[in-house]
């Protein structure tokens, strides 16, 4: 029988993204901590090479619209998920739930109008995750919808008659600053969202049915960044102890800082990483929000998304807006 996994420790000057966590989410018309700088929009596909090097400012503020697991008095748990983006630029929101009126009453009783968003992102296709797309739909508004191109041809047709879609299978920058992992998976085909960030890439599964590990690893490839966090559903509801164990180690030997397992992780297995991650895990819910943004004061050996990094995949589309 193998030996109980032990995380290594973590080092007392890494900033914890979970250090100061907040009781109520953030609104879009709350101010941020720090403001953020604008940057200039690359034109063009870039190729693999040094990403920027100038200084930069890339908060990202995350907000889970629908999750099965109740967080935020008020608000109505489902299974499915559902998380909000919020960038210096954009607002995506990465899948939507399997029941359109609990997303929209999620987004209005969490401060968010829909006309805010400007792209979707859905991971795959089952009904928990894409189900709650039309409904935002018909709220007159237009996003972009991303989806894998594996999608049914018919589901595809549906978007299109409302909005533009686009349809991918290699890894993307859909926004700035933004990606999606390209679709991954042969029985499920989903794809994951990649946000650059001031400490590291942050990675979005919706329930990771190709493997967390192996979708971290392709973000990780995708931006040449460490991974400041992985949030989502991982899952994990029939893996066993020593299956998590493993996981968690291989995240941990991914550079993974912070996790916020979610959705489909199954109880056992948030339990199991809450205890492998200790503070550097947060366990999500409906009405849980994130904020990842660079400490003002607090010194950190590990390298800012502001230094120079190669990202090792050959060549990442860029979608035009």
């Amino acid at each position: 029988m193998s030996e109980p996994y032990s995380p290594p420790d973590t080092p007392s000057h890494t900033p914890s993204l979970f250090a100061n966590p907040s009781p109520s989410p953030l609104r879009p018309t709350d101010t941020p901590a720090c403001t953020p700088k604008p940057t200039q929009v690359p034109t063009g596909i870039p190729t693999a090479g040094p990403r920027p090097t100038q200084p930069i400012s890339r908060p990202v503020t995350l907000t889970v619209i629908y999750d099965n697991n109740p967080y935020l008095p008020g608000l109505r748990s489902d299974w499915g998920f559902s998380c909000l983006v919020e960038t210096a630029h954009d607002t995506v929101l990465f899948d939507t739930g399997q029941d359109g009126a609990i997303l929209l009453y999620n987004l209005g009783e969490l401060g968010f109008d829909p006309a805010q968003i400007d792209m979707v992102v859905l991971s795959h296709i089952h009904g928990d995750h894409v189900g709650g797309l039309h409904a935002l739909l018909d709220q007159g508004i237009e996003p972009i919808v991303v989806v894998p191109a594996a999608f049914p041809a018919s589901f595809k047709r549906s978007i299109r008659e409302r909005t533009r879609l686009v349809e991918l299978t290699e890894p993307a920058e859909i926004r700035e600053g933004i990606f999606v992992t390209g679709a991954m998976g042969s029985t499920i085909v989903e794809q994951a969202l990649v946000i650059e960030s001031d400490i590291g890439t942050i990675v979005i599964t919706g329930c990771a049915h190709p493997g967390v590990v192996e979708m971290t690893a392709r973000a990780k490839a995708v931006t040449g960044q460490e991974i400041a966090l992985v949030i989502g559903g991982f899952h994990l509801g029939s893996a066993t102890q020593e299956d998590v164990a493993r996981i968690a180690m291989a995240l941990r030997d991914l550079g993974v800082e912070c996790i916020a397992p979610g959705h489909c992780t199954g109880d056992l297995a948030r339990r199991l990483l809450a205890q492998h991650f200790g503070e550097n895990c947060t366990l999500i819910g409906v009405g849980s929000s994130i904020c990842v943004a660079r400490p003002k004061t607090i010194g950190s050996s590990r390298k800012s998304s502001t230094d120079q990094a190669t990202s090792r995949w050959p060549a990442i589309q860029r979608i035009q807006a």
